[in-house]
């Protein structure tokens, strides 16, 4: 009995052995890094690098919001990790396969996936590829002082193998077909049918956006509103009565007036003339604009960094199908622009404040987007979160405070019927239809 138990005690001391040799070698490959770096603070400059290079490739704001929904959902499905439990994002959309599960029992930095992951999509959605290359290098250099050798390795091949997945999808989402077919045209001269408008008399911007795959919206026809009024040149008819309106504010805004138009113009690309010069003017998207908010907010509330990457994900994704329905209504109505019914019956020689963006007016863009992203913000932060809106300050422009996201968005509005390019029907209903956007993914994404 005596030699039992000495060699059942001699066993029990050689696991214990085993288990410490083990623990030593696990902490050997997970030991805390000599520094420590400021993931979320990294996060932040991934929004803003592929912002600036957005506005640098100079992308109509359709196609901007279908680069930022992309770039983010694969950050956020490398970086969700960091998190317990966090569920996928992608598995609730449509069309992605199964997203990749890091190996059981190795270490991974996540933060470091979700970098590579993102600049591993980014370059398939933009043109300034090489920035970005530098960008991803310079940050996973960063990261790769702290690790070791095989975590690092093993966090870059789990971010590209997220990528993967991600680009799958984008190859697929029928933005390659779009790219081959017509432009539009006015094939006929229907009265209350939208017209190239001046200075560029430019064709119309992204005519088949609506043949674009959904994420979650059923179809972008989903949520199309009622018809805009009827196009009835009689003194009191609906259609005249916004058209007067229109013009009459066009020659008496103020100078607040003016600074609301100027703040929410976000025209990515406007060609301004002078005599026979012709110059460029730069400016974030409609979009990028609200993502710039997003991460306003972000900051200013110090949002730890797998619910930021969370807020920043689900914003992008309900900016880009509210683009999809935007434009699926904007060219199913075809509406023209107030531009040319006012040059064709008030006033030949008028022009708005603002250049008339080259695409149909109904629904306004600015006011479908600002309420799908107002509403989505407004569920991340609450109601009447007051803010100043800091973000224009780099393109020349004042800054603005808001009691709340919807105050916010609905000012948006109101500055594309101030700037004379919208009829305020075309803001009204765009209102509307970027809640029910919104709201539906906010219903269908629920993490």
């Amino acid at each position: 009995m005596k030699i039992n138990l000495l060699s059942i005690l001699s066993k029990r001391l050689l696991l214990k052995q085993l288990f410490v040799l083990l623990a030593l070698f696990s902490c050997k490959e997970t030991s805390a890094p000599k520094k420590t770096m400021d993931a979320t603070l990294q996060l932040h400059q991934m929004h803003q690098k592929l912002t600036d290079i957005i506005i640098t490739d100079i992308f109509s704001p359709p196609v901007a919001s279908r680069i930022y929904a992309y770039t983010f959902l694969a950050a956020y499905e490398a970086g969700k990790f960091t998190k317990l439990g966090a569920p996928s994002i992608a598995a609730t959309l449509k069309g992605f396969d199964a997203m990749p599960v890091p190996e059981v029992g190795k270490t991974y930095d996540f933060q470091v996936a979700a970098i590579k992951a993102f600049c591993t999509v980014a370059p398939k959605v933009i043109f300034s590829t090489q920035e970005m290359a530098q960008f991803e290098q310079k940050n996973l250099a960063e990261w790769q002082k702290m690790l070791s050798d095989s975590i690092f390795k093993r966090s870059v091949a789990f971010g590209e193998q997220i990528a993967g997945v991600i680009i799958k999808r984008l190859s697929n989402d029928n933005y390659k077909e779009t790219r081959g077919m017509e432009r539009y045209e006015v094939k006929n001269n229907a009265t209350g049918r939208w017209v190239p408008t001046p200075p560029d008399y430019a064709d119309g911007v992204e005519p088949h956006w609506a043949k674009m795959k959904t994420f979650c919206l059923d179809s972008a026809s989903q949520f199309r509103p009622v018809p805009p009024p009827a196009y009835e040149l009689q003194k009191n008819s609906s259609f005249q009565k916004e058209t007067q309106e229109v013009y009459n504010l066009s020659k008496s805004l103020t100078n607040s007036q003016i600074d609301i138009i100027s703040f929410w113009d976000d025209n990515p690309f406007v060609s301004k003339h002078k005599g026979h010069l012709m110059f460029q003017d730069k400016k974030m998207t409609p979009g990028g604009h609200w993502l710039a908010i997003c991460q306003l907010f972000l900051k200013q509330q110090k949002v730890d960094y797998y619910p930021a990457l969370r807020t920043y994900t689900l914003t992008a994704i309900g900016i880009y199908e509210a683009f999809l329905s935007c434009w699926e209504a904007k060219y199913h109505y075809a509406r023209l622009r107030p531009e040319t019914i006012i040059s064709e019956t008030i006033d030949k020689q008028w022009h708005p404040y603002l250049v008339t963006p080259p695409f149909p007016a109904y629904t306004s863009g600015h006011s479908t987007i600002s309420a799908a992203a107002a509403t989505l913000l407004t569920n991340f932060f609450g109601d009447n979160q007051s803010f100043t809106d800091t973000t224009e300050v780099a393109y020349g422009l004042p800054i603005r405070s808001f009691k709340s996201f919807q105050e916010a968005a609905l000012e948006a509005s109101e500055s594309r019927i101030l700037g004379g390019i919208h009829f305020r029907s075309d803001c009204i209903y765009g209102n509307q239809q970027g809640k029910k956007v919104g709201e539906w993914v906010l219903q269908r994404i629920k993490i």
